[in-house]
């Protein structure tokens, strides 16, 4: 089967503005693959029973995560290396206190082996139509009579309501309700990350 995936414009920032729109494809996932078809793989590869290779990846996965932990990268032949990645969990400047306290675990990134990339080989693409990114973004004019149509039958409005009237991309969208919102147009009833926008009165 092939990997499908969408158009995507890239995001603009200032110095940008002017710049001709560029793009780049987006995977929509085929699905996802578990434990237990990896196990059954493994188990028809090779002479282990599925409950040997259930213990194989529990002791792979805990080896991971001590060693991981301690801040070492993790190298697996044939399919890639895994090292810890550092966030902060708030703003740290030179002079504050207890610098080492405001770290934490970011993520685990990977990064596959040549032999990895040589399995998948070859692919096949297939982009999706739901999404015409090439078409003429819309204006504020254009919103705003969008916007007065939907609260003709609608009392609120979610983000993905805002995404499905406009076709924008969640960045670009995010970027239009800020501007609404500061031009007095809509108001945010629920909560921060669980936004609930309506439309104010003039």
């Amino acid at each position: 089967m092939a990997i499908l995936f969408d158009w995507y414009e890239n995001p603009k920032n200032k110095e940008r503005q002017n710049e001709e729109l560029t793009l780049h494809p987006r995977i929509r996932l085929n699905g996802s693959t578990d434990t237990a078809a990896l196990r059954r793989f493994i188990q028809e590869y090779c002479s282990l029973t599925e409950t040997d290779v259930s213990a194989v990846l529990d002791a792979l996965s805990h080896f991971m995560g001590r060693e991981l932990g301690e801040g070492r990268q993790v190298h697996l032949d044939g399919i890639g290396y895994f090292r810890p990645t550092l966030t902060c969990t708030e703003p740290v400047k030179v002079d504050t206190k207890r610098k080492s306290t405001k770290v934490k675990l970011k993520s685990i990134t990977f990064r596959p082996d040549m032999a990895l990339r040589s399995e998948v080989g070859n692919i096949k693409v297939l982009p999706l139509k739901q999404r015409n990114v090439l078409q003429k973004p819309l204006t504020p004019e254009e919103i705003d009579k969008r916007l007065e149509k939907f609260f003709t039958t609608h009392d609120f409005m979610t983000k993905g309501d805002f995404y499905s009237l406009t076709g924008m991309t969640r960045t670009t969208a995010t970027r239009h309700i800020r501007r609404l919102c500061d031009e007095g147009k809509l108001e945010n009833k629920g909560l921060q990350k669980q936004p609930i926008y309506v439309q104010k009165k003039a």
